[in-house]
Order: C-alpha cells, then sequence, then structure tokens
C-alpha cells in the first residue's frame, strides 16, 4: 500500500495539482488574519472553517490525478480495499501537509496576539485548541472530497456538484439555530467552541462527532466505488 500512497503523492505533486489548493489557501489566510489581531484559539477556528471547502478541494484533486484505467490497475494488482485505502491515505498525507500552513500564516501576517484580557487562554494553550480544530476538520474534508471524485461521481459536473453542495450544506446544517446539526461536520461548531474556549466535554463531543460524519461519508465513498465497478 505504501508504494501506491507514494506513487498517488508524486503525481499529485508533479502535475502542480498541488498548487492551486496551496495558493488559495495562502491568499485566503493572509486576507482573514491580515493584521486581524486575534487570540490564537478564535483566529485558528475560523481558520478551520475556510480551510475546510480547499481541503475536501485538494483531495478532489488528489484522487483525480490518477487516470481512471491506472486506478482500476491498482485495484487489480493490490486489491480494491488496499487501492481505496492508498487513496485515502494520500489524502491524509496531503491534508497533515497543510497544517504547518494553517498554524504558521496567521502568525505571520499579524493576525494572532497573546493573552490581553483575564480568562484569555495561553498561547500554548491557544495553538493547541487551533491544531485540535484543525485536526478535526480535516477528516471531515477529506470524505466530502472523495465522494467528490471522480472513481465515485463518474462525472466532473456531478463532483463540483457534490463538493459545492457539501460545503454549502456544512455551513447551513451546522448554523447554531440549525434543527439537523448532525447532518453536517461539526466545522461551525469547532469555530465556535474555538471562540469561546472549549471545556473537555466539548472537545470530546465535537471530535465524536466530526469522526462519526467522516466514518459514514468515507463508507458512502466506498459503496459508490464499489457500485461502479
Amino acid at each position: 500500500m505504501t508504494p501506491l500512497v507514494g506513487m498517488r503523492l508524486a503525481g499529485f505533486v508533479r502535475s502542480a495539482r498541488a498548487l492551486p489548493p496551496l495558493i488559495a489557501a495562502l491568499v485566503a489566510l493572509t486576507v482573514l488574519h491580515g493584521g486581524a489581531g486575534a487570540q490564537a484559539a478564535e483566529a485558528y477556528g475560523v481558520s478551520a472553517v475556510v480551510l475546510f471547502p480547499i481541503l475536501a478541494w485538494q483531495t478532489r484533486l488528489l484522487l483525480d490525478t490518477e487516470p481512471d484505467v491506472q486506478r482500476r490497475l491498482a485495484g487489480v494488482v493490490a486489491g480494491r480495499r488496499s487501492e481505496l485505502a492508498a487513496g485515502v491515505l494520500a489524502a491524509v498525507v496531503a491534508g497533515l501537509a497543510f497544517a504547518p500552513v494553517a498554524l504558521l500564516v496567521p502568525w505571520l501576517v499579524g493576525g494572532v496576539t497573546g493573552p490581553e484580557r483575564t480568562g484569555d487562554l495561553p498561547i500554548l494553550l491557544g495553538l493547541g485548541v487551533g491544531l485540535w480544530a484543525y485536526l478535526l476538520v480535516l477528516p471531515a474534508a477529506i470524505a466530502l472530497g472523495a465522494l467528490a471524485s471522480r472513481a465515485a461521481t463518474a462525472s466532473p459536473l456531478y463532483g463540483v456538484a457534490v463538493l459545492v453542495g457539501g460545503v454549502v450544506g456544512a455551513f447551513v446544517f451546522g448554523l447554531k439555530t440549525s434543527v439537523v446539526p448532525w447532518l453536517a461536520p461539526p466545522v461551525l461548531a469547532t469555530a465556535r467552541a474555538s471562540t469561546t474556549g472549549p471545556t473537555a466535554g466539548t472537545l470530546a463531543l465535537l471530535t465524536a462527532h466530526a469522526l462519526a460524519w467522516s466514518a459514514v461519508a468515507l463508507a458512502g465513498y466506498a459503496w459508490l466505488r464499489r457500485r461502479r465497478a
């Protein structure tokens, strides 16, 4: 499986498909945080919301880099489960490689400040909350990007519709007034918790929600792949 992961990541980088999401993230984070001077936890919580669609888009681009024939040959040689898992793992590696960008850019553009009032989180604790927020939205973004990939939708148009619809749905159903928040990954809820300072119970609840949603979405991706095989 490791050679398959490496092959997909190499193709993603060499084809220059890795550049558009990276450029979009740099622009979005710079515009969002340029001179804003927010607390670390709040800044990174908002960053996670902004990066969610970009990470989903990156996953779709990565999975669509490999030609269909090559993907089928890989499935025959390594097995369908290994081929599918290799694509998801490659997306995870690419998403984790984004973490330094997500954490450093807000600092570099003056978007993060230290504690200013009583009750503000210390810098290191705020950084930890920000890393948690990023790692929380990553699996959901990967799952959404996989559902929007060509292997699952069979059509670029359908893939774009799934990607856009999933992002819009995550924001609409994730509103505080939503009556069905469980339909969406907790992207907005994570930002709200980061802003107010999450408790241990909130951390556990949101983490469980994100993992459960991602597992269901990835199961749907696997089912669509089997249906099209």
